[in-house]
């Protein structure tokens, strides 16, 4: 049985003071293993991405706990213990275009993954490894190393952030709608690609998704969120073919035909 990798518990978020509190994450518990593949589902606004923060340490939580590798880091405050800890959580995000500074080339994008890299290589080594994860994500390096994050499409964005995944290899990926705002004929080779990572480098994943479809398709379980709180958890068979939640219910109604994993 695969270790737990990262656990959350009673996590909680408020924003507001007063009677104009929000509760954006509420009393919020789970834990992912490694090498395993989860998904956070519900609409907009249900606190998927508000959790993602919490746990990538962009937002402190107002009470709770993160438990990472049997550690506690829900306080981390030195830059020196931040690094160490996204040396193994990333991310990638829903609009590929924010992930990226507009003025570098994707030679320098690349090349600036390598500062969370511990015992950084030398350039000559820096090239070859960028070279080698850009082709592993599908993208030719003489035709994108020089060019601007604006000169490239969606798709091939996000496929760059992937690479830097791949010079990074961090434990566990967040993956924060990475579909969504991409072609339709890009999002089945970057779920395959995420996929990937899993079954070569044992890398955990949260995915974040509104889309039942995609959280079937890639997840090992799915955790669904509604208001801040998790509402129904579990095999991701067994919530599919057996929701017990009112919610859950509700987000299968408009999905005419979910095919298993391995049909597609």
């Amino acid at each position: 049985m695969n270790k737990e990798l990262i656990r959350v518990e009673n996590l909680t978020r408020v924003f507001g003071t007063g009677k104009s509190q929000v509760r954006a994450v509420d009393n919020v518990s789970f834990s992912i293993k490694e090498g395993e593949i989860v998904t956070l589902l519900g609409e907009s606004g249900s606190g998927k991405t508000t959790t993602a923060r919490l746990i990538l340490k962009l937002l402190p939580p107002t009470s709770g706990r993160i438990i990472f590798r049997d550690k506690d880091i829900t306080y981390l405050s030195s830059r020196k213990d931040l690094l160490n800890y996204w040396r193994e959580v990333q991310a990638i995000f829903q609009d590929p275009f924010a992930s990226f500074n507009i003025f570098y080339s994707i030679r320098r994008v690349l090349n600036n993954a390598f500062r969370l890299v511990p015992d950084s290589p030398s350039n000559e080594e820096k090239e070859k490894i960028i070279r080698e994860s850009l082709l592993s994500v599908g993208l030719n390096p003489d035709e994108v190393l020089n060019k601007r994050p604006y000169e490239l499409s969606g798709g091939q964005k996000q496929r760059i952030m992937l690479a830097r995944i791949l010079i990074i290899r961090p434990k566990l990926l967040i993956a924060d709608e990475p579909t969504s705002m991409i072609d339709a004929s890009s999002r089945a080779g970057i779920l395959n690609l995420l996929l990937d990572l899993r079954r070569k480098y044992n890398m955990s994943i949260m995915f974040i998704t509104h889309d039942i479809g995609l959280a079937y398709y890639t997840s090992d379980r799915l955790f669904i969120m509604n208001n801040g709180k998790i509402v129904e958890s579990g095999d991701a068979d067994e919530i599919i073919t057996n929701p017990r939640d009112p919610y859950t219910k509700k987000l299968l109604e408009d999905v005419p035909v979910i095919h298993r994993k391995w049909e597609l």
